[in-house]
């Protein structure tokens, strides 16, 4: 693989909100532990990334509410459980409502850590650590 290309799969990732200077808020504050900040605004949109937008939050651009979606969620790389344990706190401490505290999930594979909360307009959203020795 080339060192110029990402590792990761996707490009970006955008969550609908009805509450966009509050999802605008709890995003800066919970992406915070994970090193992620805004990268690009626009109106009514905001991209979030470590060094790129890769999460975004906007007003639906049909002008209807957002939804959240049954079965979905967004999971978000944590660089260690220190890391994705700092993630789970500010989200509580922003008002989200835990889903699922940190902690290893094996069943998801030994090496994972993770956390589920729901965020202020009810999406799922996770931090996760994959603990592989040597990496």
């Amino acid at each position: 693989m080339s060192d110029n290309l990402p590792v990761s799969l996707l490009s970006h990732v955008s969550l609908g909100t009805n509450q966009y200077g509050k999802a605008q808020a709890f995003y800066d504050q919970v992406l915070a532990p994970l090193g992620c900040r805004r990268v690009l605004e626009h109106e009514g949109a905001t991209a979030y990334g470590r060094a790129y937008p890769e999460f975004w939050i906007q007003t639906p651009l049909d002008g209807q509410p957002a939804a959240v979606g049954n079965g979905t969620h967004i999971g978000f790389l944590a660089r260690s459980r220190a890391e994705v344990d700092a993630f789970y706190q500010a989200a509580l401490a922003a008002g989200a409502s835990g889903e699922g505290a940190p902690g290893p999930r094996p069943h998801y594979g030994e090496p994972y850590y993770g956390c589920f909360v729901r965020d202020l307009d009810g999406h799922k959203v996770e931090a996760m650590f994959w603990e592989i020795a040597g990496g």
